[in-house]
């Protein structure tokens, strides 16, 4: 028996009561005496009707959340007896409460096999009632009463069997999903505390509702003292500064705002003992906007470390080996060199492999570097107003030759190669050119590595406030299960298809980097073996505001060109070398960049002022002497220089 059905109960039985006591009460007054001629109320059953009122007022207060069957079943045998003590104080039979028992008894099967009894009890009482008074039961008396008894008990077993099934099946169907959910509860709640991160669950108002072990661990708070807390309390968060976090900038707010999942590295916890720690958070909404969020945070200020020292040793590494790198690719230049050196075409075959390798070396501790200031945040940031419509054609052309060479087509969609002159919208941005130029080569550089055959195109497109550079190709594409490691670092796509492709897994590292500095995004779209397309998007600038930067930028570079120029690298004849040798300065200040080809003309030009100023350049006997030979860089000291700009060799070719 429910709350509701019991309190329905209470309200039907104190109005019946409530009416057969009035029915006594209002005849003995003597305006309405007439009333008393028309229906008789006993005594007794106005006595048992103020019991039965008074019951069914306290048991309507009284019931509880969770009420049993018998408080009801009281009611009810009151109702019965009040009803029976009406029929036998009104004509038996022929009295008119005898409709009144009828419906009592269709409510009867509410109670089950006690609710009938009940019935029975009260018709029994009434045939005894009236065999008392008459001294007889006649069959018309019998039949009466079972027809008062019997069809409305019936027809309660048809209405209420069914219901009770259904109540009873509801019953069972409600504790096996009560138990089905406190199993998925326990076996959640084991999951949770097996977690090794921290975990925590905040409701809509950001009060902590679950917290499990590795989260106090983390913070040093146990759970009872942090459940019902604000998370403010329990997870102090504080930006890459120090300081402590506003509405707006607290991520945990964020997420209960606008209901969106947010993963970050840049804040830091502060645990209940001080101790800052960085951290990884990770912040999923439940539900509805506002409705709570749960919170997966671990501490990575190991990670971190570890991550700053391979940094620190990349870093350090590349710097020292690109020095050498480039010296080797320089003089391997200059022999390649007709002017230089004279080689045979075998050895030249073999020195233009070791050329090209160290030119691929030489670009790779580039990108290592570049990687390692891009961590630290040292990337230049030398921001020029461009056109990028004008700037990635230039590019694109560029790479012509390379797409050429594999036999692709390289389109630039917004200015085909069809000689015919095009109207192009203009899209300016002041950003470093270098970074957007690193960008796009590399993109397309990709495209046409990945491209068996078909073709390249590279388009620009843009908004009101955005730039959007897209590089698409017909490739082999990238696997599904790739796409969200596809910018991490060192990361690359390994299957049938890349493994004869070289590569370090540092570019698309490298251009999310360089492209996030700038203020910008890239992403990737791709389906396998159909082809994959990147997008750069960058800071777009309004027309006048390009207009105006751009002329003060170029009033600063002409104030710039004005000032005297850096000390060129210079070249010298050094005290006490051999009479035939050429020496490089020891400190070689960077001047215009040069290939190799243009210091071997350097050199030769060198060479021919030594060789007719060698008497009073060199104190040496006046005898004939061999050719000069370039050799490694020395220590000059207190030499006559001979000054020629030139490429600084930790510096890659341009």
């Amino acid at each position: 028996m429910t709350r509701f059905w019991h309190r329905r109960i209470c309200e039907a039985t104190f109005f019946v009561a409530v009416v057969v006591i009035a029915l006594y009460v209002v005849p003995l007054l003597p305006q309405y005496v007439l009333i008393g001629h028309i229906v008789t109320i006993s005594l007794p059953a106005c006595i048992v009707a103020g019991i039965t009122a008074l019951t069914s007022i306290i048991l309507y207060v009284w019931a509880p959340k969770k009420i049993g069957g018998l408080p009801s079943l009281v009611v009810f045998i009151l109702l019965a007896t009040t009803t029976s003590l009406l029929i036998l104080g009104s004509g038996t039979m022929s009295s008119p409460f005898i409709a009144l028992l009828m419906i009592t008894a269709i409510f009867a099967g509410v109670f089950g096999i006690s609710g009938y009894v009940v019935v029975l009890a009260a018709i029994g009482s009434v045939l005894a009632g009236n065999y008392l008074q008459t001294g007889t039961l006649s069959t018309n008396t019998i039949v009466m009463a079972l027809l008062i008894s019997v069809v409305p008990l019936l027809v309660s077993f048809l209405i209420w069997h069914n219901k009770s099934a259904g109540a009873a099946n509801d019953d069972r169907a409600y504790k096996d999903l009560a138990n089905e959910l406190s199993e998925v509860a326990s076996k959640s709640e084991v999951v949770i505390n097996a977690i090794g991160d921290g975990v925590m669950a905040v409701d809509n108002q950001g009060i902590i509702q679950l917290i499990n072990p590795a989260a106090q661990t983390i913070l040093g708070w146990g759970k009872q003292d942090a459940l019902a807390l604000s998370y403010k309390s329990v997870l102090q968060l504080v930006n890459q500064k120090g300081d402590p976090l506003d509405a707006t900038t607290d991520p945990i707010q964020q997420v209960l705002n606008t209901n969106q999942q947010l993963r970050t590295n840049d804040f830091t916890i502060i645990t209940k003992s001080a101790k800052k720690l960085l951290t990884s958070l990770v912040i999923s909404p439940i539900g509805t906007a506002g409705s709570g969020a749960i919170i997966v945070f671990r501490d990575i200020t190991k990670e971190k470390a570890e991550e700053r020292e391979q940094a620190e040793f990349i870093s350090t590494a590349s710097h020292e080996m690109r020095t050498p790198v480039a010296s080797i690719e320089g003089y391997l230049g200059l022999a390649l060199n007709p002017a230089t050196a004279q080689i045979d075409a075998k050895a030249r075959d073999f020195i233009l492999k070791a050329h090209e390798s160290a030119q691929h070396l030489g670009r790779l501790f580039q990108d290592l570097l570049d990687v390692s200031k891009a961590d630290d945040g040292r990337l230049s940031n030398n921001p020029r107003v461009v056109d990028v419509m004008t700037f990635t054609h230039d590019i694109v052309q560029g790479l012509q030759p390379k797409a050429a060479e594999k036999g692709l087509r390289l389109t630039f969609k917004p200015i085909p190669d069809d000689n015919v002159k095009h109207m192009t919208p203009v899209y300016s941005v002041n950003l470093d050119n270098d970074h957007i130029r690193e960008i796009i080569n590399n993109l397309t550089e990709n495209a046409i590595k990945y491209t068996p055959s078909g073709e390249v195109v590279v388009d620009v497109t843009g908004t009101e406030d955005k730039v959007v550079i897209s590089i698409q190709d017909s490739g082999i594409g990238i696997p599904a299960e790739d796409m969200p490691h596809l910018f991490q670092k060192f990361y690359r796509v390994d299957n049938v298809d890349t493994r004869q492709i070289g590569g370090t897994g540092l570019g698309l590292y490298l251009c999310r980097r360089l492209a996030e500095t700038m203020g910008g995004r890239i992403w990737a779209e791709s389906e396998y073996k159909k082809g994959s397309t990147f997008y750069v998007e960058l800071p777009r600038l309004e027309s006048q505001e390009a207009s105006r930067l751009a002329e003060q930028q170029a009033a600063d570079a002409a104030r710039t060109a004005a000032t005297p120029p850096p000390a060129a690298a210079s070249f010298t004849v050094a005290d006490g070398a051999a009479p035939n040798t050429i020496q490089p300065a020891s400190t070689v200040p960077r001047g215009e960049s040069l290939t190799p080809e243009q210091i071997a003309q350097h050199v030769a030009r060198l060479r021919a002022m030594a060789q007719e100023q060698s008497a009073s350049v060199i104190a040496t006997p006046s005898t004939a002497m061999p050719p000069p030979q370039v050799v490694a860089p020395t220590v000059a000291t207190r030499s006559p220089q001979v000054t020629i700009p030139v490429r600084d060799p930790s510096q890659p070719t341009q």
